[in-house]
């Protein structure tokens, strides 16, 4: 197992009617979030971006970046339905984001 791996992986479907696809890891999220469209680049996103590329350097830990790629996939609407019960379920256990 990679130790740039989320314990548990990020399930998104980009456009409805297409599969869901399961992130792994840090590598993959930033390759999500790079091909994310410039108009649609928040706060929420550079946070999520901030936290995956400082994990891939190790200054960040590779959950917390889990935690913020998820916490943008929510809000950009691209989560499958299927993760948001583990996402506010896992929210009393969370730490602040610090990215």
């Amino acid at each position: 197992m990679s130790s740039l791996q989320f314990s548990i992986p990020v399930r998104v479907r980009m456009v409805d009617g297409l599969p869901i696809e399961e992130i792994y890891g840090v590598e993959q999220a930033l390759d999500l979030l790079a091909e994310w469209p410039a108009g649609r680049q928040g706060k929420l996103y550079q946070a999520a971006f901030n936290a995956c590329f400082s994990a891939s350097v190790g200054v960040v830990d590779v959950e917390e970046a889990g935690r913020a790629f998820t916490a943008f996939c929510r809000v950009g609407g691209i989560l499958a339905k299927d993760m948001m019960w583990q996402a506010k379920r896992g929210r009393d256990n969370r730490r602040p984001l610090s990215a």
